[in-house]
């Protein structure tokens, strides 16, 4: 299979000479292509530090982070830009969708930044609302939508430029349990029918049960790793749970 993100021994180190915090401690590990992985820890443990290094948001102290056959932490200016642009998807928290436009524009800023031809945005608009079932809401602006309505756009906007890699920030955290459901259950549909590389932060067992695989992070460096394999979800969330319960978290935060 093709590797689509490798992680080479990374370190993020915060603050000064004098007082150094090590937020990422020696992490390495690599996704193939169509995998849905999700990164789980308790607060603190490393796992947004590490979103932001793949995310270049932030900067690694040392180690090397390849996105298909780029080295990203060697990328900067009009390169990192393209990369971003181009070869990445990022799914918030808070959606991050402009107000000022509609579901249908927000989603067609990231292609009209890459001087897509209006028939070619339109069509492709079209698809992705189809598969994320938001046709609905295209012509509403983001305070005429439900939150599930505005994650599922942001979802839209993230996918439309088909990126090599999807980024999810607690993408549930702002969602009730329906919309939460509704969000993963097209979460998978793009993993498995379009073949969606898929990385996501979590703190939640149940969002992370419809990953195929679990990277659970503590101080900094992986201290597990779960395959779902032919499980069921409800059989993974249990082996999910198993292991958060071992990471000497609070179990109601990983719930």
């Amino acid at each position: 299979m093709e590797n689509i993100l490798k992680i080479e021994k990374i370190e993020k180190y915060y603050g000064s000479r004098s007082s150094l915090t090590k937020a990422i401690d020696n992490i390495s590990f690599e996704v193939e292509k169509g995998e849905f992985v999700a990164i789980m820890g308790s607060s603190g443990s490393g796992k947004t530090t590490l979103l932001n290094c793949i995310s270049t948001i932030d900067k690694v102290t040392s180690g090397h982070i390849f996105v298909g056959e780029n080295d990203i932490t060697k990328l900067k200016g009009n390169a990192l830009n393209k990369f971003r642009r181009e070869e990445l998807g990022f799914i918030f928290q808070d959606f991050n969708l402009l107000d000022t436009l509609t579901a249908y524009e927000n989603i067609a800023l990231a292609l009209t930044i890459q001087n897509e031809h209006i028939s070619s945005i339109d069509k492709k608009i079209k698809k992705v609302a189809s598969d994320l079932d938001i046709e609905s809401v295209l012509k509403k602006y983001p305070y005429q939508m439900s939150g599930g309505q505005k994650q599922r756009v942001a979802s839209a906007r993230a996918i439309i430029t088909d990126p090599k890699l999807i980024l999810a920030d607690e993408p549930t955290g702002a969602l009730d349990s329906k919309s939460a459901r509704m969000l993963l259950e097209r979460f998978n549909y793009l993993n498995e029918s379009l073949q969606a590389t898929i990385l996501m932060v979590t703190h939640d067992a149940f969002t992370a049960s419809y990953a195929t695989r679990v990277i659970f992070i503590k101080d900094g460096k992986v201290f597990n790793e779960i395959r779902k394999g032919n499980d069921s979800r409800k059989e993974f969330f249990d082996k999910i749970i198993d292991v958060v319960t071992l990471l000497g978290g609070d179990l109601n935060d990983a719930l």
